[in-house]
């Protein structure tokens, strides 16, 4: 009981944290002149205010050190209410169901881009700027923001970090305390979208929509302030600079803070996924460019060239941007993006899937087993990089990839029973679960989510949440081992 009102303190301090998130759609409502919105916040931001500090001042006695397992618990509650509190204006100022405003929400923070939402370029900019705050601050995850700050409150950050930090390996540290490596992370993030932001403002865009695709492509979010996604801006120096910051944040962000500290660019040549995001997605974007150029959907190959390099890179990395309906094209490429989606972005970056790392340890394990069957008794270590993999690690990848494949299946098999036809609801899961957003059939890129009924929504949203936070994160809360002593 002690731990759970210990737990409940630190959720308590986080929607106190969360809180002063607000400011950001108040402070643009009041720029724009938009009052029905301007008071939907401030009243959600004083709601969460007062709600976190009734739950700190409760528990105020109980507040003591988490245990490890504890840090499961506090990620699977934490994104869950604070999922609730960055839905409620949906509900407040565009009068949607509680199934969407969640489930736009739940975009938001798990950088999925998914959304219900039709007229975004009539939306109010603060509630545009809101969607797009909630992917930046889903980016890096709000529980590592937390750990730079909760231990000043006296509650010790490294179970929450082990629990939220995405991919196998999250015992390394970059700088000795934990604290420190969650603000250096968070450095970074902010210093290039800071960069991200005057860039597309140079290029073009309005000051307001750079503020806002910044914050969607750091993330790899995938929200736009336009119906139309990227394709509204129809600028090839705006698409070039779309990929090359999606490229950017599909990298592991401890690689550029190494790089920029050090300011040695021979980090992303020492980091093992670095090239193989590169070069898996220079060639998913030539094979989408032949086969596009060889059915004549577009009159040349520089422009079939154009329209592949920025959709491939988009989906591939899981931000979910579009300039074009990809769903007219050869149905090979759309599949080939979507699996992409599955593995190429690094451990440490703001994608999903099941990540580069995890993959290249599955790959290596294949060659280890193949040659084990010719030479039974040798002694063959896995190693990435130069460093040896631990079999406790290898196992954990096994463990981890089967249970994603199973998700996505049961989920699939679920969506099925609602009636959707087959495309519709693999590549709704698959785009949920990898946090990709646009998927093919009823939810491709030239349509949304809004025609899901309320179950199927619910079960995407279900599926984002997984996805965020690693599956195992959530799973293990439904195990005994979990609850006992």
């Amino acid at each position: 009981m002690r731990s759970i009102l210990a737990i409940v303190n630190v959720l308590g301090a986080l929607l106190a944290l969360f809180s002063a998130y607000y400011l950001l759609p108040v402070a643009t409502a009041l720029l724009y002149g938009e009052r029905g919105p301007l008071a939907a916040f401030a009243a959600c931001g004083v709601a969460t205010l007062v709600l976190g500090g009734v739950l700190l001042l409760a528990t105020r006695r109980h507040r003591a050190e988490l245990k490890p397992r504890d840090g499961y618990l506090l990620v699977s509650l934490g994104w869950l209410l604070l999922t609730a509190s960055a839905a409620e204006p949906f509900r407040l100022i565009l009068g949607m169901s509680v199934t969407d405003a969640y489930f736009e929400a739940m975009s938001g923070l798990s950088t999925t881009g998914s959304s219900v939402i039709t007229g975004l370029d009539a939306l109010p900019r603060s509630v545009n700027l809101w969607r797009h705050a909630l992917h930046w601050l889903g980016g890096m995850g709000i529980i590592v923001l937390a750990v730079a700050v909760l231990p000043l409150l006296g509650v010790g950050g490294m179970q929450m970090y082990r629990a939220e930090a995405p991919g196998p390996v999250k015992d390394a540290k970059l700088t000795p305390r934990i604290t420190e490596t969650a603000k250096a992370l968070w450095l970074v993030y902010a210093g290039i979208t800071a960069v991200c932001f005057v860039t597309f403002w140079l290029a073009g865009m309005s000051a307001f929509d750079a503020v806002c695709h910044a914050f969607s492509v750091l993330s790899l979010g995938g929200f736009s302030t336009h119906d139309a996604s990227v394709g509204y801006f129809d600028s090839p120096l705006i698409e070039l600079l779309f990929i090359f910051f999606m490229v950017i944040a599909a990298l592991n962000f401890a690689t550029h803070f190494l790089a920029l500290r050090r300011r040695e660019p021979s980090a992303y040549r020492r980091d093992p996924e670095a090239r193989w995001v590169v070069l898996g997605l220079a060639a998913g974007v030539m094979v989408a460019a032949l086969m596009v150029h060889a059915e004549a959907v577009y009159p040349d190959f520089p422009t079939s060239l154009r329209h592949a390099a920025f959709n491939v890179v988009s989906l591939a990395t899981t931000a979910g941007f579009v300039t074009q309906d990809y769903s007219a094209w050869p149905l090979f490429v759309p599949v080939m993006m979507l699996f992409m989606s599955s593995v190429l972005p690094s451990t440490g970056s703001t994608g999903g899937g099941i990540k580069l790392f995890r993959a290249l340890i599955m790959l290596k394990q294949w060659f280890r087993e193949t040659f084990a069957l010719v030479h039974p008794h040798a002694v063959i270590p896995l190693k990435i990089a130069g460093q040896v993999v631990s079999n406790r690690v290898v196992n954990s990848v096994l463990a981890f990839v089967f249970v994603y494949f199973m998700t996505v299946v049961i989920l699939t098999f679920v969506m099925l029973a609602t009636k959707l036809d087959f495309a519709t609801a693999l590549s709704a899961v698959l785009a949920s679960v990898n946090n990709a957003g646009p998927g093919l059939g009823q939810v491709g890129p030239a349509t949304n989510y809004a025609g899901f009924n309320d179950l199927q929504t619910w079960i995407c949203t279900l599926a984002m949440f997984l996805g965020r936070i690693e599956l195992f994160t959530f799973l293990i809360l439904f195990t005994r081992t979990f609850w006992r002593k």
